[in-house]
C-alpha cells in the first residue's frame, strides 16, 4: 500500500517539476499605431471592435476565416497577425521572424 502511494507521489512530484520548467512566460508586445499618438500594447488592443482595429491600425494586408464556431478571424498586418472571435479582439500575436 505505501510503495503504490510513494511511486503515486513520485509521479505527481516528477510532473509537478517538469511544468515548472516548462513555465509559461507571458511578454506584452508593442503593435505599430497609425495614428500619431505612439504605439499600442496588446492590454490596449485586446477587447476592440473590428471597426475600431481599422481605424488605430488601417486596413490589414490579409483577412483569414472565419473559422469554426465560434467564428475566429485574422488579420494579417506586416508584423502580426490579430485574431477576432465575431467582432471583437481575442490576441495579438508577432510574426515570427525568418
Amino acid at each position: 500500500m505505501f510503495s503504490r502511494l510513494r511511486s503515486g507521489l513520485t509521479y505527481l512530484a516528477g510532473s509537478m517539476a517538469i511544468l515548472l520548467a516548462l513555465g509559461a512566460q507571458a511578454t506584452t508586445i508593442e503593435v505599430p499605431a497609425s495614428s500619431p499618438g505612439g504605439e499600442l500594447t496588446i492590454e490596449e488592443v485586446r477587447g476592440l471592435k473590428k471597426d475600431d482595429v481599422t481605424s488605430r491600425l488601417g486596413d490589414p494586408l490579409g483577412i483569414h476565416g472565419p473559422i469554426g464556431e465560434p467564428a475566429i478571424t485574422r488579420w494579417e498586418y506586416s508584423g502580426f497577425f490579430v485574431y477576432f472571435e465575431q467582432d471583437t479582439v481575442l490576441h495579438t500575436v508577432k510574426k515570427p521572424r525568418g
